[in-house]
């Protein structure tokens, strides 16, 4: 069964990870196009303020504080988003953390912890979401990365991470669609992102983190998650850079391998002398911000992710671009041999353009009979029994 997603301002939505960086962007987005919101996370305070903020400008929403590790809160925070607001249209699995560092440096804890908030996050939120989804249908999006795809030194749990959970949502997505439920699932797969990534990975580094550029404005996520709240669409890459990224894993691995083996180190270990800093991994770390501005240029917009939103849209502007350039030919703005008449469209300039193409062509038959001297030459004695040369005697 085909999915049947609502206008935004008709739906209720369930973010996790709401208290900052993308998942915040994304609630305040959904909120000023009318939706509903349940806001969850693990910083109480953060979470509140932001529930309040969404309120004063006009918006409805809750808050529920939430660990994604753990399946009985987030069944229970399905809950209380039924009981305020009647049903689920979009539950958004988008908290998530990081460890920056060598693997071999990583410690096995941590590595588990890591998993049970980006991959078992994932796994207890779908699992909540999905009994109500199922009623009335709607979209589960789940926050991936190009580093579903695509691996990177200094970042290997995080990257594992993602690849588990894009294995997930692919084969889950699978399922439900052999059922027949009418729910849309989404894979939203981000390129870097000025959030707070880095302020709230656990670093393993001497030195602050950075991430490679090119670095997107985390409203260009948000946009790409509320569309896949009203459009069905099997996955996303938010930037031109991440499609680019996963282009070179498909076609060159082994050179992309060699070639982040030597760049990439150094970009990640980019970011400064250390700071002080309140990890996420185990704890919530400083929320309640939007970007962490580590970033000095910030890509605001995707060419690339709004193509693959709109393709319609995309083209009827190619098609238009090329019907003006057939009239800028037909109008003789433009000669279809090439040349421009310099934009006077007056007998005088048609004079000349046919005087100028008249030299050119003579100019090529030179140039072809100069090409051709040697080519077809007759050998002497035959020319001179032709009468073609004579020899001075």
């Amino acid at each position: 069964m085909q999915p049947r997603l609502k206008p935004i301002d008709e739906q209720v939505i369930v973010i996790t990870g709401a208290s900052s960086g993308i998942g915040l962007v994304t609630a305040r987005m959904a909120a000023r196009q009318g939706a509903k919101i349940v806001l969850v996370a693990r910083d109480r305070d953060a979470l509140a303020q932001a529930a309040e903020d969404i309120r004063a400008a006009g918006g409805d929403a809750i808050h529920c504080v939430a660990d994604v590790a753990d399946p009985d809160a987030l069944r229970r925070v399905a809950d209380a988003a039924v009981r305020s607001y009647g049903r689920i249209d979009t539950w958004v699995n988008n908290a998530g953390v990081a460890i920056i560092g060598k693997l071999l440096d990583t410690a096995p804890d941590d590595h588990r912890r890591l998993f049970e908030t980006n991959y078992w996050g994932v796994v207890n939120g779908s699992l909540a979401a999905i009994p109500h989804l199922r009623r009335n249908g709607g979209a589960l999006i789940n926050i991936g990365s190009v580093l579903s795809d695509r691996a990177i030194p200094l970042q290997g749990a995080y990257v594992a991470t993602k690849h588990a959970v894009k294995g997930f949502t692919d084969a889950l997505r699978m399922e439900l669609e052999a059922e027949g439920l009418p729910i849309s699932v989404s894979l939203i797969k981000p390129a870097a992102v000025d959030s707070l990534y880095e302020d709230h990975a656990l670093n393993l580094m001497e030195v602050e983190p950075s991430n490679p550029p090119p670095v997107y404005a985390p409203e260009v996520v948000a946009k790409a998650i509320l569309h896949c709240a009203r459009r069905p669409m099997r996955d996303l890459y938010v930037g031109g850079g991440a499609k680019l990224f996963a282009l070179a894993e498909t076609f060159a691995p082994r050179l992309t391998d060699r070639i982040m083996e030597r760049t990439l180190p150094r970009v990640i270990r980019s970011g400064g002398p250390l700071r002080p800093r309140n990890d996420a991994l185990h704890s919530h770390g400083d929320d309640g911000r939007e970007r962490a501005g580590r970033h000095r240029f910030v890509r605001e917009t995707s060419l690339y992710t709004e193509a693959r939103m709109h393709p319609w849209i995309t083209a009827a502007v190619v098609a238009g671009f090329g019907v003006l350039a057939g009239a800028a030919v037909a109008r003789g703005w433009v000669r279809d041999d090439g040349g421009y008449d310099g934009g006077y469209g007056s007998d005088e300039a048609s004079g000349l353009n046919r005087h100028r193409l008249s030299m050119r062509r003579q100019q090529d038959r030179m140039d072809e009979e100069r090409r051709t001297i040697g080519h077809n030459a007759k050998p002497a004695w035959q020319a001179a029994e032709e009468g073609v040369v004579t020899f001075p005697r």
